[in-house]
């Protein structure tokens, strides 16, 4: 298989130089019809192929124990290190070589990078967490962290799902969102993809009955 039938990329991110990202999308030949848990250390050692072909490295990898809030940990002294965060839906960092990572089956991944002061960070973003205002939560962290203004960062919400086959435009909501806290829209990216839409590329937890695997979104600056 090539690599963009396992990791997908966004052309307004690729844009930016100096930053690495990727959806890591559905694997071809992992059993995953059990719970979370078994599925993500299924998942584990395939997922870690993948970052290696993006240059990443597990001990540099930050992650949270994502419970549909609206927390957002900051990253802030280097060197990168390899952190798993409780209570935790998103993640913010100014350290080249830190690089973030969620997981999703249908919620939204948003990818917020601002080139100016060389900070990042990816939020997990489903109906609960859209409600509660995560995304421009994590804008709001990045202006207080590291000095980030809204008019500079660039957008990315990653495939999710989305009307009609879920009832709430929760996508819809998340774009505006960025907007309503500062954005330009033209620098608010939303790919449109639909994670029903294609059950060869994308793991859906609607679809498959929350028995399913987890597509997993991942950034951060290379090492200066």
């Amino acid at each position: 298989m090539s690599e963009s039938d396992l990791i997908e990329s966004f052309p307004a991110l690729t844009a930016v130089a100096g930053l690495t990202h990727g959806f890591l999308l559905r694997s071809p030949g992992i059993e995953v019809d059990c719970d979370r848990e078994e599925v993500l250390a299924r998942l584990a050692p395939y997922h870690g192929d993948l970052l290696k072909r993006l240059g990443i490295s597990c001990t540099h990898l930050a992650t949270g124990e994502q419970v549909h809030g609206a927390e957002i940990a900051v990253l802030s002294e280097a060197p990168p290190r390899q952190v798993h965060f409780p209570d935790t839906d998103g993640l913010v960092t100014c350290v080249s070589g830190q690089y973030l990572g969620v997981w999703v089956a249908d919620c939204g991944a948003v990818f917020l990078v601002d080139p100016v002061h060389r900070a990042c960070g990816i939020v997990h973003s489903g109906r609960v967490g859209t409600e509660k205002g995560i995304a421009p939560a994590a804008v709001r962290t990045m202006s207080n962290a590291f000095g980030t203004k809204p008019e500079d960062l660039i957008i990315q919400l990653a495939p999710c799902i989305r009307p009609p086959a879920y009832e709430v435009d929760f996508a819809a909501r998340i774009l505006d969102d960025c907007f309503r806290a500062g954005v330009p829209k033209e620098q608010i990216h939303d790919c449109g993809t639909c994670t029903t839409s294609r059950p060869d590329r994308y793991y859906s937890y609607r679809q498959e009955k929350g028995r399913t695997g987890r597509l997993f979104a991942v950034i951060g600056w290379t090492e200066a």
